[in-house]
């Protein structure tokens, strides 16, 4: 077997072909399935990566999507904390728990958006940057997502989150939080962006739904649907040390 090997990889160096070319040719006629081509591998994560965003995305957006799930849950923003402090010394939690919850009901809403751009993101990726993703490890591909999306997804989110914070009375019940803290006397006055907190928040709780879809799909086979899944992580498992 090994000198048919010599032969084979002789024979089509001579003829030029490359070497994944000549990796793929043994591996068919040898009945191998030991490697995979570089668009294989580029068409495997863009359904892999497909897949976790779309149940990602489909749970963010839910009713309690943020608020009921504390991998992403959006607290109230660290420099508001005194104000909370304040509403709960007065037997104000029902108010404190209706800001906490418009916040997350701000990023149930906008979330949706967020997979136009990540699938957008997806069809670009490069074959070196599959390649290398692919063979990362956990969180390797969200890593990329976050380093190429970030930028547009904040841009797309603040107004959608804006809009959404007045539909849910986010901007009403933050500013009755504010109006009663500022009549406590000798009080440090609070300025928190919430648009920008709630924007940062939810990009981060998107990326970490991501980043567990992804590390499902690579620690678990039954998570790959499709045969080029299986095929494409099957190799990735075969090289891990």
């Amino acid at each position: 077997m090994k000198k048919i090997y010599i032969i084979l990889l002789s024979s089509f160096l001579i003829f030029g072909c490359t070497t994944q070319q000549v990796q793929d040719a043994i591996g068919s006629i040898l009945g191998t399935n030991d490697s995979i081509t570089e668009s294989e591998a580029a068409g495997g994560l863009q359904d892999a990566l497909g897949q976790g965003l779309k149940v990602g995305m489909g749970l963010l957006s839910k009713q309690d999507g943020f608020l009921g799930n504390d991998l992403v849950k959006i607290p109230w923003p660290d420099q508001a904390k005194p104000i909370l402090d304040v509403m709960q010394k007065l037997g104000m939690q029902k108010q404190v728990d209706n800001v906490t919850t418009s916040l997350n009901r701000a990023a149930e809403k906008a979330s949706g958006v967020a997979i136009d751009v990540f699938l957008n993101a997806v069809k670009q990726m490069t074959i070196k940057d599959a390649m290398n993703i692919l063979l990362g490890g956990d969180g390797t591909a969200t890593a990329y997502l976050k380093k190429t999306t970030t930028p547009m997804l904040t841009e797309k989110f603040r107004p959608i989150i804006s809009n959404s914070l007045d539909q849910v009375n986010a901007t009403k019940l933050w500013g009755e939080a504010i109006t009663v803290y500022n009549k406590v006397p000798l009080v440090k006055p609070v300025n928190a962006d919430l648009t920008g907190f709630v924007t940062e928040k939810a990009l981060d709780g998107i990326f970490k739904m991501v980043e567990k879809e992804e590390n499902k799909i690579r620690a678990n086979p039954l998570a790959r649907v499709s045969d080029l899944m299986k095929k494409v992580f099957g190799f990735a498992d075969s090289k891990k040390s």
